[in-house]
């Protein structure tokens, strides 16, 4: 399958873009409840990329080191889903979740714990919601928390082939006024970015009922 096979229609990635924001909100509902501070999250960009595409985004746009939130996930589409953020804007979230008054050695003490649980939430809200909407379930392992450059992260220089992308979503955060940005990427093989396009092709359907997806 090319990479024009793997592409989303107007229809389909306007549908995509609908169950990722829903699923985001969720995400940050979830958060609110936790940190019971007010949290806005917002995706302005859902895009299908390579591996290779995806790490060169982010290699682009951030010049300092990066820390993820990975987890493995598991249903009729699987992969693994990373939060990533610049690492000074990971401490801006624990910060914002933690306090500030907490002092430095604290902070770093618990920085892992509160990033891997924040990641646990959104990760879980986002996917957990878009599956519920395409009438699915999907299994999620713990959360790892991981530190690198983009190609570390996206395993780029892992295997020469391209045989998975990433679904790859910009993501903006707001939380107690501190303004956070990151990115959400689901990495999957060509049989399940293909099984996803079908199930959103399905929802489409469901929808709008007909069966072409077309007004």
């Amino acid at each position: 399958m090319s990479n024009a096979d793997i592409s989303l229609d107007e229809l389909e990635r306007d549908a995509l873009t609908e169950l990722v924001n829903i699923g985001v909100s969720r995400a940050a509902s979830s958060l609110r409840k936790m940190v019971n501070k007010q949290v806005f999250l917002s995706v302005p960009s859902v895009e299908i990329v390579t591996r290779k595409s995806a790490a060169a985004l982010i290699g682009q746009r951030e010049t300092e080191a990066l820390i993820a939130i990975q987890q493995q996930f598991e249903g009729p589409f699987s992969g693994r889903a990373l939060l990533i953020f610049p690492e000074s804007n990971g401490l801006q979230l624990v910060r914002a979740i933690v306090g500030d008054e907490m002092d430095q050695a604290e902070m770093e003490e618990m920085e892992a714990e509160a990033l891997a649980e924040t990641g646990n939430v959104i990760l879980n809200g986002c996917l957990g919601s878009m599956a519920n909407m395409l009438q699915h379930t999907l299994k999620m392992s713990l959360p790892h928390v991981l530190r690198g450059n983009s190609d570390m992260l996206f395993e780029v220089l892992v295997s020469p082939v391209e045989d998975s992308f990433v679904l790859f979503l910009y993501i903006d955060f707001s939380v107690r006024e501190r303004d956070i940005r990151g990115y959400i990427a689901m990495i999957m093989d060509l049989p399940s970015l293909d099984k996803l396009k079908q199930l959103i092709s399905q929802f489409i359907e469901r929808v709008t009922g007909d069966p072409q997806g077309s007004a």
